[in-house]
């Protein structure tokens, strides 16, 4: 299928503004984690390069990620897939966040490490297939900080890149996606890349 979407942007790095909005965000009354702004993030190199990064959200005040659920849309035999469309994290008994998403596919099961947070991650993406059906990120799969590893339920398509660094000491605590919102009639790729925030 031909792709709509032109020249693939950059990837993008945080920039300085990204980090005084992320330092505002967490001096609001009751948002964002008790222990100020985070104290970094954690990416890896073979995410997408389709789409717009979203909003970063937080776990609340007081608490880690120790969980997440992947919105993946099955497979669609002859029809346009677009396989990982959104992340989302369980915060230690305290709700979820989730940052932009994809309108496809369904939520997976819950995954929660067994003891301790998540603090380390690898993505399963696709290389652009040209004039092929491209789908971009697949599938995710986390590392507790106990050791524990968690599969994350994703589209077939592509090979796992390396393992993040881990947040250490302390552990995940908010995320921003990269999404690729519909195209019309060209290919959608939904969920490209994500980075995730370190908080200790």
């Amino acid at each position: 299928m031909a792709r709509a979407h032109g020249a693939p942007a950059m990837a993008l790095s945080p920039s300085p503004s990204l980090w005084v909005a992320l330092a505002l965000l967490l001096a609001l009354p009751g948002g964002g984690h008790p222990r100020g702004v985070p104290v970094g993030h954690i990416s890896v190199e073979n995410g997408g390069p389709w789409g717009e990064w979203g909003e970063p959200e937080f776990c609340p005040k007081g608490s880690y990620a120790t969980g997440f659920q992947l919105k993946v849309e099955d497979p669609q035999g002859s029809g346009d897939d677009t396989g990982l469309n959104a992340i989302r994290l369980l915060c230690d008994g305290a709700g979820t966040v989730t940052s932009s998403q994809g309108v496809w596919g369904r939520w997976s099961r819950a995954q929660f490490c067994p003891t301790g947070q998540l603090t380390a991650f690898r993505l399963r993406t696709e290389e652009q297939q040209g004039r092929g059906d491209d789908t971009a990120a697949n599938a995710l799969d986390f590392r507790c900080s106990q050791g524990h590893l968690l599969q994350g339920a994703g589209s077939p398509w592509g090979s796992w890149g390396a393992w993040s660094p881990a947040c250490a000491p302390g552990g995940i605590c908010g995320l921003q996606t990269r999404v690729e919102y519909p195209q019309g009639r060209g290919d959608d790729t939904a969920l490209n890349d994500v980075r995730f925030f370190c908080c200790q």
